[in-house]
């Protein structure tokens, strides 16, 4: 699709996801992009890829290169038509293409990384599913995430999520998730996670300054809940985030699995963007820890991810011993919404 496309594609994707301001910076730039501009020229180089998305994402690197200007405090004419601020549509699109020109070199340069988004929001699902397997399986953890970017979600064990049943997570949550809850919440467990570790092809550490720029850069700027959020969460993280291919990464981790543990491997919204080869090695090697496992070190392959399928993304979990297969819940992309819907206990197979 054409760069103008792409833009009124993620305008009415951020609009469904609940951000107003999002569908009109990016219809506006849709309607009024420059293309005689050097970020256009910058862009051009992706000519023939899928700018969407499902590719480069340029519209929210886009975005976010903006969005990083106004928190940087870099361009305060621009600061003047963002949230909380309200200006008609025309100052909005005037102002961003002003700084689209003076900011030139920065926002070229913003562009050339791939977007990096770390959803805290997304923990209200892996801490319900956290519970529901260690009802089935009551043994400390080695939690591993695939993709998982600056590894605040490596971090669910330290928050609560709220549901209409009772509260799960940490007696002293660092943060309390409050996504809208359909369904009979799983029983409160005793977690213990043991070793906790994360890959990524480009991590983040949060404790930079220039990587929480990036990280709250790709928040949209009219959802401060989850700016609250993040910054509530990078104060306590303390994984490690390893820079490397996930497969090959999780290849030397699998066989580390210590006896008594349960080994739960989980990714949220980033295998799709796995290589086909990958997905498929990845499979095996799971499949193949999973034909090993016995009852003192089972292993759960936990997945958050599209399936073709609306609203939201699906939440699916692999259990060995037994090769189990079950589906927990349906979850909005960025856990706004979760309709629970997971067996009390696990069906012979």
């Amino acid at each position: 699709m054409s760069l103008r496309d792409a833009l009124r594609h993620q305008a009415r994707a951020c609009a469904s996801l609940g951000s107003p301001f999002m569908e009109r910076l990016l219809t506006g730039l849709s309607e009024h992009w420059p293309e005689a501009s050097a970020l256009a020229h910058a862009c051009a180089a992706w000519d023939g890829e899928d700018l969407g998305p499902s590719g480069a994402s340029l519209p929210l690197r886009i975005a976010a290169g903006l969005h990083a200007l106004v928190l940087r405090g870099s361009d305060p004419a621009l600061a003047t038509v963002y949230p909380p601020n309200s200006v008609p549509d025309t100052d909005l699109v005037e102002a961003v293409l002003k700084a689209i020109d003076a900011q030139a070199d920065f926002l070229c340069d913003w562009i050339q990384s791939p977007p990096q988004t770390n959803e805290v929001r997304r923990s209200a699902a892996l801490i319900p599913a956290a519970h529901w397997i260690s009802a089935h399986h009551p043994l400390p953890m080695m939690v591993s995430e695939l993709g998982a970017s600056a590894g605040l979600n490596l971090m669910w064990d330290r928050f609560a999520v709220a549901t209409p049943d009772g509260r799960l997570g940490a007696e002293q949550p660092t943060l309390v998730l409050s996504p809208d809850w359909t369904g009979l919440a799983p029983a409160a467990q005793a977690i213990s996670v043991r070793d906790r570790r994360g890959v990524d092809l480009n991590p983040i550490d949060p404790h930079d300054a220039d990587g929480a720029l990036r990280l709250r850069a790709y928040l949209w700027p009219d959802q401060p809940e989850r700016m609250r959020l993040t910054d509530a969460a990078i104060a306590v993280q303390d994984a490690t985030v390893d820079r490397g291919d996930a497969i090959d990464w999780l290849a030397d981790r699998l066989p580390q699995q210590p006896e008594g543990t349960l080994h739960l491997i989980y990714h949220t919204v980033a295998w799709q963007y796995f290589p086909p080869e990958a997905q498929t090695l990845g499979t095996a090697l799971i499949e193949q820890a999973g034909a090993s496992a016995t009852p003192s070190t089972p292993v759960v392959w936990l997945r958050m991810e599209a399936d073709g399928q609306s609203p939201g993304a699906s939440l699916t979990l692999r259990l060995w011993p037994g090769d189990h297969h079950v589906t927990l819940a349906r979850v909005d992309f960025h856990g706004r919404w979760i309709t629970w819907t997971a067996p009390a206990a696990i069906s012979a197979t």
